[in-house]
């Protein structure tokens, strides 16, 4: 008997003793839970968020808005990085085939090529960046028919003039004195009249804009407008060379005329600045004008600046 309330005793001064180390860890789990503890850092994130969590947590439509303009300037800088890289090869290709080198004289069928194959190449690099303008006349429709912003058609035609420029300037600088004269920069013949001139020039700009709008229509062309948008300046330079010297872009008269410094011969800003420049051209040769022979009114070589 004695045995037995012995082993009874022991039994229950066991139990006694789970109970209170039971009660003992359920204590210390609280403890840890109210002050956090180092060791435990999953109970730490679901008990008591870290303070610097809820210093950093910025509103939903802040980021969004954020990450939206990010992408926005990213879009804009790629597309006027390739306005200004393609107007530039524009000038340097197509006002290098005017170039007069002694051995060959340009020739219409050349220069009208020669531009055909350039518009195409800036075209296939810019329509699916920026709508393949590479022509402040075209972004100027463009912004007229509500396609672009003004900040972003004033953004447009500043890279298009650069780019021109930057053309321009590496072509004279890469030719010899003696070969790029006037470097093209386009200018009314004498038996053209002023008229006449701004006449043909908004005609020419005028389908080649058309042209712009129908093939980067994407519900009426699907595939690239490189080829119409080509053929289209070729077209122009046929008729416009015996006129003008066949310009339908500002960009690619303004660039020429910047690094030869002849602006007051540069008839097309002229037209633009409401002045009457183009009539200075008339009084730099009065001799040609008086003359009626046929070296007058066929130029001998399609890019001669009068």
């Amino acid at each position: 008997m004695e045995e037995l309330q012995m082993g009874a005793s022991e039994g229950s001064y066991t139990v006694r003793q789970q109970e209170q180390a039971r009660n003992k860890r359920l204590e210390e789990t609280q403890e840890t839970r109210g002050k956090g503890s180092r060791e435990r850092p999953w109970e730490q994130k679901r008990w008591q968020p870290r303070p610097r969590d809820v210093d950093t947590m910025e509103p939903e439509g802040h980021g969004l808005a954020k990450m939206m303009g990010c992408r926005l300037w990213t879009a804009t800088s790629k597309a006027l990085f390739v306005e200004f890289l393609a107007t530039g090869l524009y000038v340097f290709f197509g006002v290098g085939s005017t170039l007069h080198w002694p051995l060959a004289l340009p020739t219409v069928l050349q220069i009208t090529i020669t531009f055909n194959l350039a518009t195409a190449m800036a075209v296939q690099i810019t329509w699916k960046t920026s709508g393949a303008h590479i022509n402040p006349a075209v972004t100027l429709a463009f912004l007229v028919g509500s396609q672009i912003s003004l900040p972003r058609a004033v953004a447009y035609v500043a890279a298009q003039l650069t780019g021109a420029t930057v053309g321009a300037a590496v072509l004279y600088g890469v030719t010899p004195g003696d070969i790029r004269e006037t470097l093209g920069i386009n200018m009314v013949w004498s038996n053209v009249s002023t008229g006449q001139a701004v006449t043909v020039e908004l005609v020419l700009t005028l389908q080649l804009v058309l042209c712009v709008f129908a093939s980067t229509d994407s519900r009426q062309a699907s595939g690239s407008p490189a080829t119409m948008i080509g053929i289209s300046v070729a077209l122009g330079h046929l008729i416009g060379i015996y006129f003008t010297g066949c310009s339908m872009n500002p960009a690619r008269s303004f660039g020429p005329a910047l690094i030869v410094g002849k602006f007051t011969l540069h008839w097309r800003l002229a037209i633009l600045t409401g002045t009457e420049e183009t009539k200075k051209l008339v009084a730099l040769k009065p001799e040609k004008e008086s003359q009626s022979s046929s070296e007058d009114s066929i130029p001998k070589s399609v890019c001669q600046v009068i």
